[in-house]
């Protein structure tokens, strides 16, 4: 791994849920989603925690049967293994850190009960 790691936009790989896989490094990873208004996305509990950044649009994040409105400049934490979805109101551009990084070991799939991060 490169230090300093840089990954511009033409460099960028994508996710195999659409994400765009931006600068990784051991502990944490960055992403970066597009989606379109009207999009819902039912997310198991992961095996890794999430920091989300809006930098535009409108998003509902539901958490553990909590809602809550996110408008540009608001951040957000899903903790692992917490049961979460999306809602997508306005198209958003988002960023997420991942911690440990999602991109590896099978961390995209749904945590089991010991949140191993395979089904």
């Amino acid at each position: 791994m490169d230090i300093p790691q840089i990954v511009g936009p033409d460099d960028a790989k994508r996710g195999e849920m659409g994400q765009q896989l931006l600068a990784t490094g051991k502990s944490v990873s960055l992403r970066r989603w597009r989606e379109s208004s009207g999009q819902n996305c039912d997310s198991p509990p992961r095996a890794y925690e999430t920091v989300g950044y809006l930098v535009s649009g409108k998003l509902e994040v539901q958490l553990d049967g909590e809602s809550a409105i996110v408008n540009p400049g608001d951040s957000w934490l899903v903790p692992a293994g917490a049961n979460h979805q999306y809602r997508v109101i306005e198209d958003i551009v988002a960023v997420e850190a991942t911690s440990p990084p999602a991109r590896f070991q099978s961390r995209d799939q749904a945590a089991d009960a010991e949140g191993s991060g395979i089904q």
